[in-house]
């Protein structure tokens, strides 16, 4: 049965393209909901990006279709109102913010003007669809751009195999896969585990143009910049790091786990050692993406630095500097001017093409999936890109464990040969610090 589907404005500020992902039903923008988007069209953030793209939707509509009010028909088969009530909500479910009350009090008019067809309020703000909830409103949140269950690939997988066949894999340095076997993605890695004796084990990488499970590179022995994995999973992460024929590299793991600390040592130890890359480009997100970074003193740099504060850490954890050292007035800055490492906001990386650097993007959950998009499409020539993160830990309101922009990377290229993901679960920052991840 068609529905009418009422959309907040956080909705279109997530997805300016959400206007056209419900099928033949019919849409409903409240007039309200435009007086809202209206007041980030001169944002220069993706939220204001967004806003200015409904609006030009909007009106392209108009122009070509005629009346919002009366309805304009989709490509899909569905129609496309504009709306606006004089109904208003019980006093009992009123807030302070007035737009919520008016855009909650259209749907619910909507849903007794129009009974022959189910009316549905989509809204990423939980607090509403539970108001709209108690109003007898059916509610959803939007989720076109959710991935079912973010943890189903883990970037590795456990493979029983026979004692000769690990036996072969070190003697040839390659396993076929066994027979049957599917669903292995490109650079997917293998624990392969000797059915009789447990113990008996090799770490492998799946190779998708050789068809074969291959070793890890022999240079992990070495480690990146003085670092050694301290783990079978530190090993995988590390591997997909240091290989310059992957240029997509996704590293999701809960607190400690070593997601940014590998990364900026594979990093240094590709830029100054191997002088693979020109500079190694280090940001996270300035929550939210675009926001301007204005209201603290200084350069853009002074202002970034409490956002930054993990990086220079973990830098200057890498250049193993002292006490002392620090005291002498010795810092990540070493590595800053001579132009090694530069240190940026997300804010103005659109419209950039960014060629021959080590790319690193830090707590990329907090990202939506178009923001990531904006983010990996600025890769030029001999640049790799890593993102790390832990999806469960995301500060965007508008995004869950499921429809963020790391956990979106991980699905759409989990099939190509040019990326990689690994999913870290061991804690290594501290006793204290893994016991607290599990226990609180």
């Amino acid at each position: 049965m068609r529905k009418n589907y009422v959309l907040d404005t956080n909705v279109l500020l997530h997805d300016p393209r959400a206007l056209f992902q419900f099928k033949d039903n019919n849409v409903i923008v409240p007039i309200y909901v435009v007086e809202e988007i209206d007041k980030f069209k001169r944002d220069l953030s993706e939220l204001g990006r967004n806003a200015r793209q409904v609006s030009r939707d909007l009106d392209a509509f108009r122009e070509e279709n005629g009346s919002l009010t009366e309805g304009v028909p989709l490509e899909n088969g569905g129609m496309l109102r504009v709306m606006f009530t004089q109904k208003t909500l019980p006093r009992e479910l009123m807030n302070q913010h007035e737009a919520d009350n008016r855009i909650l009090a259209l749907a619910h008019d909507v849903k007794e003007r129009e009974p022959n067809l189910r009316c549905v309020f989509v809204t990423k703000d939980i607090n509403l669809r539970i108001r709209a909830d108690a109003l007898g409103i059916l509610t959803e949140d939007y989720e076109n751009d959710k991935i079912e269950n973010p943890e189903v690939y883990m970037g590795v997988r456990e493979l029983p195999v026979a004692k000769a066949d690990i036996d072969a894999f070190y003697a040839h340095g390659e396993l076929p896969l066994p027979e049957g076997m599917e669903g292995v993605y490109p650079n997917e890695f293998a624990l392969l585990k000797d059915r009789e004796a447990p113990n008996h084990t090799a770490l492998s990488k799946y190779n998708a143009v050789k068809g074969r499970f291959v070793p890890l590179l022999k240079s992990l022995k070495e480690g990146a910049w003085g670092l050694r994995p301290r783990n079978k999973e530190q090993s995988f992460a590390l591997d997909l790091l240091i290989n310059d024929e992957i240029k997509l590299v996704t590293i999701v793991g809960k607190a400690g786990t070593g997601k940014t600390l590998l990364a900026i040592a594979a990093g240094l130890q590709k830029t100054m050692e191997e002088q693979v890359y020109q500079k190694m480009l280090v940001s996270r997100p300035v929550f939210p993406l675009g926001k301007d970074i204005g209201f603290l003193p200084g350069t853009v740099e002074e202002k970034l630095n409490p956002w930054m504060q993990p990086i220079y850490d973990n830098v200057e954890f890498l250049m193993g500097l002292s006490r002392a050292d620090k005291k002498a007035g010795r810092s990540y800055k070493e590595l800053v001017d001579l132009g090694l490492i530069a240190i940026e906001p997300l804010t103005y990386i659109r419209g950039r093409s960014i060629p021959n650097q080590y790319i690193i993007v830090d707590e990329a959950q907090n990202l939506t999936p178009h923001e990531v998009k904006t983010i990996i499409t600025r890769v030029g020539d001999n640049t790799k890109i890593v993102l790390t993160g832990d999806p469960y830990q995301i500060d965007n309101p508008y995004v869950d464990a499921t429809s963020n922009g790391l956990v979106h990377v991980v699905n759409k290229f989990k099939n190509e040969k040019l990326a990689g993901h690994i999913t870290l679960t061991r804690g290594e920052r501290s006793a204290l610090a893994e016991l607290a991840s599990n226990v609180l």
